[in-house]
């Protein structure tokens, strides 16, 4: 052959190969269906025969060869014969079994946002069309009003470390005024709010005092008022519903004891179907026992929501003599019931305590929705704790977060060394950015995710990221607050605004789920079947032994998982330009950048799922750093969602470029550690080919944006009021600890101008003394200051010291209080010693 000739050859089979995998890339981009790829393939063949470059032998051939694999897959009868049911087999054999307990966990409550965010292609217009609740005017004046006058009421110290007890007039307050029924509908007495309202309420009380939030939050969270509305009898509603409305009863629930924590279905607690009396005459009903431990308002509580596994051994209510878990009413002071002892849960004075019982007898009328709900309290557990993770804790974690921000920034600006503000130190604006980057995304994320119950959503995949990241996000906010107050921060007394909320971390960290199982076992483990377009469908198909089913959904699976590893890989060569945005400006690139991760995240989910299946659930490192992929995707877009619901102002980019970039480079550390540690190596090589074919794209955020956040939350007014607006900070009252920090900064924009050049005086040898007293006497004597000048100066300064200086008190009063036979002991043994 002609050398030419060759050459051209060459170059035309150079051509069809980048046509062919074009075309490959280019189809699966789009994830096309079957029949499309069928008629691709037979087009190409067609294309290089008329081309040239395959003769119509060897086309033909080909064509021959493929036409069965062709007939096989697009005849649905003929492939499930041939191709599925051997799969299905294999498929069985390996699915783990489920018990009803797993069952009712993995179906209780709903997907929402958090689905588009692990498929892979997030519709970002949903999200922005998402509706945030808006306060109505009865929750704004309940808010302004009622919300306010508590927190006025409310002395942190002397409630944490003085009477470890709310005063008697704030218990009354909180009856009076219905703080525990935002839930209950008005019907019954109650306020009625929305999720967002009743977020709002506990996330202001807790910027003040976290042990009347919790005190709040409780009864409007899990509690018998939450089960109630949803699974009770009506005549439970008609009885219950009103009394706990009004204060008449202080509810709590009974859930957790000394072996049962996060693992709630192994309590050891149980019922024992029997007659027995009840009000003087014999009724079928339920002999209990148990022991539990660590229940918030138990040794106050007049009524207890109670948790307890229930057995039929004479099959008086017929069907299985194991019916399960089993949710009931029992007013504590019946016969048997034991309350009132208190635990100190870190030195918090919100009331939690034991309850006990032994061989309490009750009717069966008092299960939770009546005798035909007994063995179904999982699922209403399972439910309800869904919507307290969304609201409850993400609110004291909220509070938490801007109540650092704001109190860090003040004080920032205040405090002084080497003659600066030391909020202009790098180091201190480190973690300053930290605390405000934390505070934007905190603010976002509980804004978000308490909408999501006003919109008839109980998403129990959300609420499990909300609980962790923002528990989480208020240790490190509280901790960087602390490093910043130095001194400040350590000695407990009056002043110090920081000591409660920094004693309540672990509070926070461990209640409705603790923290390291949630992250571990919950966000990726839950999300991944609920979330994931086919795997539940397809346990539920081979449980079904549907194998039609199964058929149609393994094949739409496979083009899934291609669709999404070829999206991951175009958008990470691409830079992700090739990724959708909704707007255009500075976050357009945020949201490409969010779409390629996510298609990343449905890729490596997929192969990590196929791969190692039952075994990844056993392998907490690797799917805690896949959910740890998946909640900051959430929370990055919780973030923009915010910001562009707020108008996108300018003046907040710092804020979401810090909260947006260190997302990004979270989402990078959790896929490179999850690649890194994957059983397979060859595995974990191609798929950080596919996901990140450049090398690393994403780095921390930049220090320019972390200085702006620092300044910004040194200002009295722009990001850091809109940002933590919510909170209660007594912003008029120099009495007040948190307060006289308001005015100190708000005095000092006015009078630093002034107060700065005294200062370089001072440097300069210009103004003589030793006290400041001295100095400004001095200066007034040179005419370098007026007046009028010195009394602001001098205003300043004693407002100055007071925001700086720690309490100190007399020996008395924090000397130990020892008992007498403490005292006598202690004299016995000085005795000894004199003699």
């Amino acid at each position: 052959m002609h050398p030419r000739r060759q050459e051209e050859m060459k170059m035309n089979t150079l051509i069809a190969i980048v046509v062919a995998l074009l075309g490959f890339l280019a189809l699966a981009y789009r994830g096309v269906r079957l029949p499309v790829w069928t008629a691709a393939v037979a087009l190409y063949l067609l294309g290089l025969w008329l081309s040239g470059v395959a003769s119509g032998t060897a086309a033909g051939i080909t064509a021959l060869v493929l036409a069965p694999v062709a007939l096989l897959l697009n005849l649905p009868g003929l492939r499930r014969r041939v191709v599925t049911r051997p799969v299905f087999r294999a498929f069985k054999r390996v699915l783990p079994p489920m018990t009803a307990t797993e069952r009712e966990a993995l179906e209780a409550g709903d997907t929402w946002w958090e689905g588009e965010l692990f498929q892979g292609q997030p519709d970002w217009q949903q999200l922005r069309d998402t509706p945030v609740t808006a306060l109505t005017e009865e929750e704004q004046a309940f808010l302004d009003n009622q919300v306010v006058a508590l927190c006025r009421m409310l002395d942190n110290d002397q409630i944490e470390r003085e009477a470890h007890d709310l005063p008697a007039e704030v218990w009354d307050y909180i009856r009076r005024e219905r703080f525990f029924s935002m839930i209950i509908p008005k019907a019954y007495g109650g306020h009625g709010f929305s999720s967002y309202a009743q977020s709002c309420v506990v996330t202001r009380i807790a910027t003040r005092n976290i042990s009347a939030a919790v005190t709040v939050m409780v009864p409007n969270s899990l509690g018998p008022g939450e089960l109630l509305m949803h699974y009770g009898t009506q005549a439970q509603k008609d009885y219950w519903l009103p009394r706990l409305a009004d204060g008449t009863e202080i509810p709590c629930f009974a859930l957790t004891g000394p072996d049962v924590g996060s693992d709630a279905a192994s309590m050891p607690d149980y019922g024992v179907v029997c007659r027995g009396e009840h009000e003087g005459r014999e009724v079928l009903g339920i002999r209990l026992n148990f022991s539990k431990r660590y229940i918030t308002l138990a040794p106050v509580a007049t009524v207890l929501g109670l948790a307890f596994k229930l057995h039929d051994p004479d099959g008086l209510l017929g069907g299985e003599q194991d019916r399960g878990i089993t949710c009931a009413l029992v007013p504590t002071d019946h016969p048997g019931v034991q309350v009132g002892e208190r635990h100190f849960p870190m030195a918090m004075a919100f009331m939690n305590g034991p309850v006990q019982g032994e061989d309490v007898f009750i009717p069966l009328e008092w299960i939770i929705g009546g005798p035909e709900m007994a063995g179904r309290g999982w699922r209403m557990l399972m439910e309800c704790l869904s919507v307290g993770r969304a609201l409850s804790l993400p609110a004291l974690g909220a509070a938490a977060g801007h109540m650092s921000a704001r109190m860090t920034g003040a004080y920032a600006r205040i405090r002084r060394q080497f003659k600066l503000p030391i909020g202009k130190f790098e180091g201190v604006q480190e973690a300053m950015a930290r605390i405000g980057g934390y505070a934007y995304r905190l603010e976002a994320a509980r804004r978000l995710t308490a909408s999501a119950g006003d919109l008839g959503v109980k998403p129990s995949v959300v609420s499990a990221i909300a609980k962790y990241h923002m528990t989480e996000m208020m240790r490190t906010s509280l901790n960087d607050a602390m490093d910043v107050h130095g001194g400040r921060g350590i000695i407990y007394g009056p002043r110090n605004y920081l000591a409660c909320s920094y004693q309540a971390i672990p509070v926070g960290i461990t209640v409705e789920g603790a923290n390291i199982l949630t992250r571990n076992l919950m966000v990726f483990g839950q999300g991944a079947i609920r979330c994931h377009p086919y795997v539940f469908p397809e346990m539920e198909a081979a449980r079904k032994d549907d194998l039609a089913g199964f058929d149609r959904l393994l094949f739409s699976h496979l083009g899934y998982s291609v669709n999404r590893g070829v999206r991951a890989f175009v958008l990470g060569l691409s830079g992700a330009r090739l990724g959708g945005s909704p707007t255009g400006g500075p976050t357009a690139r945020y949201y490409r950048e969010l779409s390629r991760m996510s298609a990343a995240l449905a890729f490596v989910a997929d192969v990590a799922m196929g791969v190692l299946g039952g075994d990844l659930k056993r392998k907490e490192r690797l799917s805690a750093r896949l959910g740890d992929v998946l909640s900051h995707l959430y929370l990055a877009s919780a973030v923009l969602k915010f910001h562009e619901d707020a108008g996108s102002p300018e003046a907040e980019l710092p804020f979401v470029r810090w909260a947006l970039d260190d997302s990004l480079n979270t989402i990078y550390e959790a896929f490179d550690g999850f690649l890194r540690n994957f059983p397979s190596r060859l595995l974990a090589g191609f798929m950080r080919r596919v996901i990140f074919p450049l090398g690393r794209p994403y780095h921390a955020a930049a220090d320019r944006d972390g200085q702006r956040v620092a300044e910004a939350l040194m200002e009295p007014a722009g990001v850091r009021e809109r940002l933590t607006a919510i909170g209660y900070w007594a912003e008029e009252d120099r009495n007040d600890p948190m307060g006289r920090m308001e005015v100190a900064l708000r005095t000092l924009v006015a009078v630093e101008p002034l107060y700065n050049r005294f200062q370089k005086w001072v440097a300069k040898g210009e103004v003589q003394g030793f006290s400041f007293a001295e100095r400004l006497t001095h200066a007034r004597e040179q005419g370098l200051v007026t007046e009028a000048e010195a009394e602001q100066l001098q205003a300043w300064e004693d407002l100055r010291y007071d925001c700086v200086i720690t309490d100190a008190f007399p020996p008395e009063v924090i000397s130990p209080r020892p008992s007498e036979s403490a005292r006598e002991t202690r004299a016995d043994w000085r005795q000894r010693a004199v003699s």
